[in-house]
């Protein structure tokens, strides 16, 4: 039987928290032998992740290191980025030579969405992974996705070649309404298409829940973590074929496989604690991000919104005035690195057409502006 967690490689080990591109391969390579090991073999990376550098750490920690056929790979093809038809088979054939794989499992088109989708349709990029899969160089397509069900049941009805939809699904996003998790989803059942689960754990929102919802989860289960609950929840679904999570340290990962190698689908009680668990998230959370970082891509005064979004929550959650080691950290993060401040936005509008969660930005940041550079 296929084991349903899947290894994403966006989030892995740093030496340089601070530096994306500072993978740290000697543990990223312990824990591929593990995950292996424990009878694991699904690996998702991309073209963009780790500031480019991801497919290479694979291709150092996974592909030289094992057999092809222990493992399958799945990458993409960075619609965003794509300006003309040479631009996919530059972009594929330099994939194939970063990961070093020969071929790929599974490719998707990255990212589709209103802002993306023309982009794909006027370039063909469908029949580009089509051919491609003609040739023996991708084993199956597909492609992930961050938009409304409308839209999916669209393009599935116009593209029934495509064999896989990745997309965003977590216990917290499951009917927020600029995600629509179960929509999303059931449009993927009525279309006969296997889920593969994206932010499960909502890029760690899901590790650090409010105090509440820890003591709802423990009393339960004592000694299940509190990710192992969202990463539950959705392999539980019957149409979902593979869990992804973005693992970044060895603990992680130990956790992670400890549960889902002998998965047990979530009981009613269990069900009914996320219930109430998603109650008391959304009462504590303001701002639901991520922290996928596409937004900060092409910034022209690089703001590191991400970073600045986990402050605020931080701030909301404690329910008063910001703290002195937050001040600090936006103080650090806005001075000392040299990068733009919350009140340095220009509004260009290119991080809202870019978050797969449809946040209002621009509004944000003119909140934290207030909010942290007059503290």
């Amino acid at each position: 039987m296929n084991k349903k967690l899947g290894f994403g490689c966006m989030r892995l080990p740093l030496t340089n928290p601070e530096d994306q591109k500072s993978i740290d391969l000697p543990q990223f390579g312990q824990m591929v032998d593990t995950f292996l090991e424990r009878g694991f073999t699904y690996f998702d990376t991309a073209y963009m992740y780790h500031d480019y550098q991801s497919e290479i750490a694979v291709r150092e920690a996974l592909v030289k290191r094992h057999p092809r056929e222990s493992f399958t790979l799945t990458s993409k093809l960075p619609t965003m980025m794509l300006k003309e038809k040479a631009d996919m088979e530059r972009i594929f054939n330099e994939q194939l030579e970063k990961t070093g794989a020969g071929y790929f499992d599974y490719y998707w088109l990255h990212n589709l969405n209103r802002g993306d989708i023309g982009i794909a349709d006027e370039l063909d990029a469908w029949s580009f992974i089509q051919e491609k899969k003609e040739q023996g160089l991708i084993r199956h397509i597909g492609f992930s996705f961050h938009d409304m069900p409308g839209m999916l049941d669209d393009i599935l009805t116009k593209h029934p070649e495509m064999e896989f939809v990745q997309i965003q699904l977590n216990y917290l996003d499951w009917e927020v309404p600029n995600v629509k998790s179960r929509e999303c989803y059931e449009v993927c059942v009525k279309h006969g298409k296997p889920v593969i689960v994206m932010e499960p754990v909502k890029g760690g929102a899901l590790a650090n829940v409010p105090a509440g919802v820890t003591e709802l989860f423990k009393g339960i289960h004592p000694d299940m973590s509190v990710p192992s609950w969202a990463i539950r929840y959705a392999a539980s679904l019957p149409n979902v074929f593979m869990v992804l999570s973005g693992m970044s340290n060895m603990d992680q990962l130990l956790d992670n496989t400890s549960y889902m190698q002998d998965f047990k689908p979530l009981n009613e009680a269990e069900y009914q604690a996320i219930d109430k668990a998603v109650e008391l998230i959304h009462a504590a959370i303001t701002i639901d991000c991520t922290a996928c970082r596409y937004c900060t891509e092409g910034c022209p005064v690089q703001i590191p919104i991400p970073d600045y979004f986990k402050l605020y929550n931080e701030f909301r959650q404690i329910g008063g005035g910001f703290s002195a080691p937050q001040l600090r950290e936006y103080r650090k993060l806005s001075g000392e690195e040299g990068v733009g401040k919350a009140s340095e936005c220009v509004q260009c509008g290119q991080c809202e057409a870019a978050c797969p969660q449809h946040l209002e930005i621009r509004d944000w940041l003119a909140k934290i502006a207030k909010s942290m550079e007059t503290a």
